[in-house]
């Protein structure tokens, strides 16, 4: 045997004693090489995008993130020991199935995978997710995950998502379907608006199950205005606030409305052509906002699926408190009240949307939201928001959460389809819904002494 033979022989026997000699990858390696919050925010995205193309009205959307990001803190919350269930914390919600004991699990794959299997059950455009799913999930087996690691953590995945969904299943949103809000003539009250003259959006939502709240009008606001068109009545006097407003609309005014308009659908007329525009919806903007801080603070992957169920559940529960007092109150909207009786050929800068004024959505929710998000990542963090930058809605910059959440509110005023009382008011409402999700949801288990 020659020299270059022998080298040859005894290099591959010393590569496959070395080989031999490894200790294969432990769970904790596979864990921290696969925990990375991009991996999750992709996940998030793609059902953003799909329930935009599905086009779901603002409540029902945030009930889709708020049970797809709960599936995916459930399933991570094994991975990391500051954190535990929302069993018990949440409405009537049981702790999790917990993992077989010592088995190994990849727990970032079985997050993501419970996120999409719940956003599967939840929204239509299922095959919308074909592609994105093969190419996710064959990144694990190609960054060495094991296969029986792959297997059981994907399995993990689907049981906590099954679970998820058998919560979901209970919250009333079944029952509430089909239900239409009866339209009276009683002066002051809402009436569909043009240019669809739509039904009215989701009045059976205060039937749907809370989320942190004792019930959906724990933080009823005040009541609106009395319907007055008297000169110089309050209600006279906040309809011309809206009036001129619109009437005086500068650029700068006219781009912070059409930046948080976030309609999901916006019906368009073109001569005898009428067409639908597709937009993200309030709870997407601002778990998009999260994202956004939640990169820039350089947050791991627990804390920052923490932010988004957090977020999500201020969301829900703010929009069945605003829900609730739409539907009490029943508010004409400017458009109506102005086209009656000041200006028949006067037109909002924003589409009104299809539900009754009082108090503004905007305002509820995204307060609610800010006040999450204060609480997690602190006051006074400036941010660029771009999540809309792709739809075509512009980049803004903010001082804060809060700041940002102003905007969100005033923004309604300028578009044209709420009163002042109904900002104010909804911005009161949502504070106290996100400092309730806040005192009343624990998610890590030195919560209470952290914040």
């Amino acid at each position: 045997m020659n020299v270059s033979l022998r080298f040859s022989l005894l290099l591959a026997i010393l590569l496959v004693t070395f080989a031999s000699c490894q200790k294969p990858a432990s769970s904790a390696e596979y864990n921290a090489r696969a925990a990375n919050a991009e991996n999750y925010n992709a996940a998030l995205n793609k059902l953003t995008q799909v329930i935009i193309h599905d086009i779901f009205s603002p409540p029902v959307a945030s009930r889709i993130y708020a049970y797809a990001n709960l599936a995916g803190y459930e399933a991570l919350v094994p991975y990391d020991a500051q954190y535990e269930s929302l069993g018990g914390k949440l409405k009537r919600f049981q702790a999790s199935p917990k993992p077989q004991a010592g088995k190994e699990y990849c727990f970032p794959l079985a997050s993501t995978h419970a996120l999409l299997t719940v956003a599967r059950a939840l929204t239509f455009t299922v095959e919308y997710y074909d592609e994105f799913e093969k190419s996710f999930y064959q990144q694990y087996k190609k960054d060495g995950l094991p296969d029986d690691v792959y297997d059981r953590s994907m399995a993990y995945g689907e049981t906590i998502a099954k679970h998820i969904l058998d919560y979901a299943a209970k919250d009333n949103y079944k029952q509430t379907r089909g239900f239409k809000h009866t339209v009276t003539n009683e002066e002051g009250t809402w009436v569909p608006t043009p240019p669809a003259y739509m039904d009215a959006a989701e009045p059976q939502w205060n039937k749907i199950r809370c989320w942190a709240m004792d019930t959906c009008n724990q933080f009823m606001p005040p009541r609106p205005l009395p319907y007055s068109l008297k000169k110089g009545s309050p209600y006279e006097k906040e309809l011309d606030e809206v009036y001129q407003t619109g009437k005086n609309l500068d650029k700068q005014k006219q781009d912070i409305a059409y930046f948080w308009d976030d309609n999901a659908f916006v019906m368009n007329v073109a001569g005898h052509v009428m067409y639908a525009s597709k937009k993200m919806t309030p709870g997407g903007h601002w778990l998009g906002i999260a994202q956004t801080v939640a990169r820039k603070k350089k947050l791991n992957m627990m804390q920052t699926v923490e932010a988004y169920a957090l977020t999500s559940f201020a969301l829900t529960d703010g929009f069945i408190s605003c829900w609730d007092e739409k539907y009490r109150s029943k508010t004409v909207r400017p458009e109506t009240v102005i086209n009656k009786s000041i200006d028949p050929k006067w037109t909002p800068f924003l589409q009104t949307p299809p539900f009754p004024e009082y108090p503004s959505g905007h305002s509820v929710i995204s307060t609610a939201a800010a006040t999450v998000l204060t609480s997690l990542m602190g006051d006074n963090v400036a941010f660029t928001d771009s999540t809309e930058f792709q739809y075509g809605h512009g980049v803004r910059s903010f001082k804060s959460f809060r700041d940002a959440a102003d905007e969100a509110s005033i923004s309604r005023m300028y578009g044209g389809i709420h009163y002042r009382s109904a900002l104010v008011n909804g911005q009161i409402e949502g504070e106290q819904v996100g400092k309730w999700v806040i005192q009343k949801i624990h998610t890590r288990r030195s919560a209470v002494a952290s914040r």
